[in-house]
């Protein structure tokens, strides 16, 4: 019933067939208006992370604030009149932005040593680089020696000076974050009733509008910083950086990427259509099939407002190489039916053709959904996204293809249609299968060390997430990030955060002691802080910065002990509990804003060391180095796990890159699992569904082996080829399988049907798998690196497995003869 009725849609109906998918796609044009991109960070965290609820406290306590950071080198020396002013005039121009609220430059920082007066009165009354009458080299030398400003505003060399440009808080935004995390921790802890659930919808809308322009403003403020940049680019080498202009960028690396892999494959797909057909109609066909699948997906995506991040950019290059698949396979199909069946007419073929390849290419599509599913365990919301985003455009390629090629075919197509032209020629598959047939040491023996190989390397596989090599060196993220890691500190931040127990446990003495000074003060609103700066605190903050600034991978350290310093410095001596809390007093509150309270919480009896990592040092092992600090910080120094505890984006990338690590290699058995009992419904066969998979699952461990043994780190994109490769690979095993169980039943014979499966499904194998190779190289046009090492690793892996299907696969059919015996042996 079934079959006759979608005999009548492509055929009787045809024209209604494509009027409706015109109407679709028209919708699909509307819809993509709507279409969204997201590089915000937030796209690349795990969803319920503790540690990232931790971190916005840490900032909510400190003080935390969007930023840029600007590298400066001029052409002469910062002691020169003329540089002073050229930096005084980009500052000038940078503080006029309306979106800016403070800057921070070498030539705003306070010199204490410039003159001899006490500290106090130099505490109120400094200067810096920017006054006329300062002496200029001994005021840069303090700032080269500071422990506070040295590789932080000026590099080591003093040659290079760090621009920090604050950014006014968007607090609709800090809102909206704030509202999100509520629904989601109430959706998880207790859940969400009807109302809420209706309530959480229209706020995601909202929240997802505010969004899109904040991207718009952020968009136009780095467009206007670099417009300033720009004019002052003569007199000094400058390099943008910080992580709004690294989502700027990111959003249009994404937008470059859509175009690129977008036109790039669908050239090529042209170029593959004509190399396999030589006729124009038939490159049409294919062609208007994958491109109005990927419109209708488009229109989709901008319908129900599903944003493509970075993660997911290239669904549109891999929903075009798998559908060229598809449609590749139905129409070989068709034109070798056209061929054989030469009584049969258009309608009759086109339907058989159809029938033949809807199981094969459903299952296909399974498998391939199975693997692409398999991402969805990652708990990272941009790969989660991706894997269901793939999973809907398969869908929508196989019912596309289904409904429009066959009715298109129906509709161009004539009688006296000329069929396939003489596969039975292609030297490719004929080698392969003579191979296959002739060389079963040669083949085993092959897989044998290739599995050994795969192993060797799997065990030197490593997680890292290294953001500064995930961009092309000759980008401004790039050569910002590299500029700022060298010479002014390192890039990627991580805090330790010292909790001390309740200032109320403080000793007699002390508090003898703070009683004289809190009569002396009359009784300041401060009364906490006068008996919390501790020498013991104080000696606990310097031994564990001192720890951290002796770790090579560490560049900036900061904390309150830095400031403490500084003022033993200016003093001379050791400065006791009742020094320093009279110092916190007397402070100006200029000064303790910028310099003490990022450092310090005397209500939550807390310090915070503020640590920058050495993103871009080769060896560097992230995961190590936490576990290390974690270690050493109880061993080492004696503190309890209580006292301490990390935060920063360091985690938050490490815990997703080890979460992913975890879910995506472990489950590589469930897809592997998955795609055995898909084999199994389909051919109802143990020892076939076990040699389906063997192809496949070799050529993903083949590929994790070579990344192993390369050295080259598992990141967001390459820890998924494995799971995805399998799913994309068993396309052509399950072609294969099913075209060799059909043409053993009409010649009883394994040999002869291998020649005969070579050259048919041999060839639109061979043609699909080049469309694919190919077609995941254009990959590596690229910014983002794991997405090139995508394209790379998983156009090799289809190779390999390709090979694989048209050699290790027919040896194990003619080995362990899955369908039978021949009937010549059984007489």
């Amino acid at each position: 019933m079934l079959a006759v009725i979608y005999k009548k849609i492509i055929t009787d109906f045809s024209k209604l067939t494509l009027f409706f998918l015109v109407v679709l796609v028209g919708f699909s044009i509307y819809q993509s208006k709507n279409f969204n991109l997201d590089a915000s960070s937030d796209a690349l965290l795990l969803e319920g992370d503790p540690d990232l609820k931790y971190l916005r406290e840490v900032n909510q306590t400190y003080g935390s604030k969007d930023f840029l950071v600007l590298t400066y080198t001029p052409v002469s020396s910062f002691i020169e009149k003329e540089t002073i002013i050229n930096l005084q005039l980009l500052k000038s121009k940078i503080e006029k932005l309306t979106w800016v609220d403070s800057v921070i430059t070498v030539i705003d920082v306070p010199l204490l040593k410039s003159t001899d007066e006490g500290l106090m009165e130099r505490l109120k009354n400094y200067k810096t680089l920017a006054y006329p009458e300062i002496n200029r080299e001994r005021g840069f030398e303090e700032i080269l020696n500071s422990p506070i400003y040295k590789d932080y505003v000026i590099s080591k060399d003093g040659k290079t000076s760090g621009i920090v440009v604050y950014l006014k808080k968007d607090e609709r935004l800090a809102e909206f974050i704030k509202i999100k995390d509520q629904y989601f921790n109430q959706s998880i802890e207790i859940g969400l009733n009807a109302e809420e659930k209706i309530n959480y919808k229209k706020f995601t809308k909202e929240y997802e509008e505010y969004k899109n322009l904040y991207n718009i403003r952020n968009h136009q403020n780095i467009t206007e910083i670099r417009d300033v940049i720009s004019k002052y680019g003569e007199n000094a080498k400058i390099h943008l950086g910080g992580i709004p202009m690294i989502a700027d960028d990111m959003m249009s690396y994404i937008k470059s990427d859509i175009a690129v892999f977008g036109i790039g494959v669908f050239i090529f797909i042209v170029l593959t259509l004509w190399f396999i057909f030589r006729n124009l109609k038939w490159v049409f066909m294919p062609l208007l099939g994958c491109a109005t699948s990927v419109v209708v997906m488009i229109g989709l995506l901008g319908f129900i407002g599903w944003k493509v991040t970075v993660i997911s950019s290239n669904f549109i290059a891999l929903m075009l190489i798998l559908n060229m698949a598809m449609n590749i396979h139905l129409t070989v199909r068709y034109l070798q039916l056209k061929k054989e069946f030469s009584q049969f007419t258009i309608s009759e073929t086109v339907f058989e053709a159809s029938k033949k390849m809807m199981l094969p290419i459903l299952y296909t599509v399974l498998t391939t959904i199975c693997a692409f599913l398999s991402l969805v365990f990652s708990g990272i919301k941009p790969i989660i996204d991706f894997g269901w985003m793939m999973t809907l455009g398969l869908s929508i390629s196989m019912i596309i293809t289904f409904l429009l090629l066959p009715s298109l075919i129906y509709m161009l197509s004539s009688e006296n249609e000329i069929g396939l032209r003489d596969t039975e020629k292609s030297l490719i598959t004929s080698a392969l299968g003579n191979f296959t047939k002739n060389n079963k040491i040669t083949i085993f023996g092959s897989t044998i060390l290739i599995i050994i190989f795969s192993i060797v390397g799997i065990f030197k596989l490593e997680v890292e997430n290294s953001f500064i090599n995930y961009f092309d060196k000759e980008t401004e993220i790039y050569k910002g990030m590299k500029k700022i890691d060298d010479e002014l500190g390192g890039t990627t931040p991580l805090n330790i955060i010292l909790k001390f127990p309740s200032s109320a446990e403080k000793t007699k003495t002390e508090n003898d002691e703070f009683d004289e000074w809190e009569e002396e003060t009359n009784n300041s609103n401060e009364d906490k802080s006068k008996y919390w700066f501790t020498r013991d605190k104080m000696d606990k903050i310097i031994k564990v910065h001192d720890y951290l600034d002796s770790l090579p991978e560490i560049g900036k350290v900061l904390s309150f002990g830095s400031i403490l310093r500084v003022a033993e410095d200016l003093n001379n001596k050791e400065l006791q509990s009742l020094e320093i809390a009279v110092l916190y007093s007397k402070i100006p509150e200029s000064i303790k804003k910028e310099i003490v309270l990022p450092y310090i919480s005397v209500e939550k009896d807390e310090a915070r060391i503020s640590v920058r990592v050495k993103d871009s040092l080769k060896d560097l092992r992230r995961n190590d180095l936490i576990d290390k600090i974690n270690l050493e910080l109880n061993t080492k120094l004696g503190l309890n796990n209580d006292e301490y505890k990390l935060a920063g984006v360091l985690i938050l990338f490490n815990n997703l890159l080890q979460s992913l690590f975890k879910s995506q290699i472990l489950t590589l058995g469930i897809v592997i699992l998955g795609i055995f009992f898909m084999f199994f419904i389909l051919f109802r066969n143990t020892t076939l569904s076990l040699i389906g998979v063997v192809p496949n699952f070799l050529a993903a461990l083949f590929i994790l082996g070579i990344i192993g043994l390369l050295g080259i780190p598992l990141d967001m994109m390459t820890i998924t080829i494995a799971a995805i490769t399998i799913g994309i690979a068993v396309d052509n095993s399950i072609h294969y399988i099913y075209r060799f169980r059909e043409e053993f039943k009409k010649i009883n014979n394994y040999k002869k049907t291998l020649d005969r499966c070579h050259s048919t499904v041999g060839v639109a194998i061979l043609n699909t798998s080049i469309t694919i190779v190919f077609g995941f190289s254009i990959l590596v046009l690229s910014n983002f690196i794991p997405t090139i090492y995508f394209g790379i690793f998983t156009g090799l892996a289809m190779l390999l497995a390709m090979i694989s299907v048209l050699t290790l696969l027919p040896k194990l059919i003619l080995v362990y003869k899955p369908f039978g015996e021949e009937i010549s042996e059984l007489n």
